[in-house]
């Protein structure tokens, strides 16, 4: 298990290969559709800093809020990731991210940017939102809550030894698409095509 802490630099990204079981430590942002729209339309500098060398989960979190005003994590599952295809290898490189969480992996383009700029997307368990929930140690604080609601909020966040596996890495590597082309030969050879 590699123990990986936020600031993550280009040459510890680039070590990691497809695979890699990973625990996960430090600050990282919640993002999904509506904040992928806007970090490539408007580039926001607000969320500028919290994004340079960490990590993007693509996660729409169930949340809660004490009396005293403190937000705390009930659920963080991962959401499906390809839906940010046409964005993610953009924001990758605008904001010096070095990795992304979500669960499904990505594309080509999204591949490509992992290269160019020096990322990883990590996998994280479907399924398990309330568990992985348990790795978030505190909200450090949340940006277009009101605009684009819970699911659609920049969510900062604390996490420790969040567990994730390396299925896309920094040198063209891909799990989702290996299974696919292994997957497909199977089927070409039960169907006879």
């Amino acid at each position: 298990m590699i123990k990986l802490t936020i600031p993550i630099s280009d040459e510890e990204i680039r070590k990691l290969k497809v695979g890699d079981e990973v625990l996960l430590s430090g600050v990282i942002v919640t993002a999904r559709d509506q904040a992928h729209k806007l970090m490539v339309e408007e580039k926001p500098d607000f969320i500028r800093d919290d994004l340079k060398e960490s990590v993007i989960y693509h996660c729409g979190p169930v949340v809660k809020k004490s009396p005293e005003g403190v937000w705390s994590f009930v659920s963080a599952g991962p959401t499906t990731s390809i839906r940010e295809e046409p964005y993610q290898s953009d924001v990758i490189c605008e904001y010096t991210v070095r990795g992304v969480i979500g669960k499904g992996g990505m594309g080509d383009k999204t591949a490509e940017g992992l290269k160019k700029c020096g990322a990883v997307y990590f996998h994280a368990v479907g399924g398990a939102g309330t568990l992985i929930a348990n790795a978030v140690k505190m909200v450090k604080t949340v940006y277009k809550l009101e605009e684009f609601g819970t699911p659609e909020a920049f969510w900062v966040i604390e996490v420790e030894d969040l567990p994730l596996v390396v299925t896309m890495d920094s040198h063209g590597g891909s799990l989702h698409k290996e299974i696919l082309e292994k997957s497909t030969q199977i089927a070409n050879d039960i169907l006879k095509i």
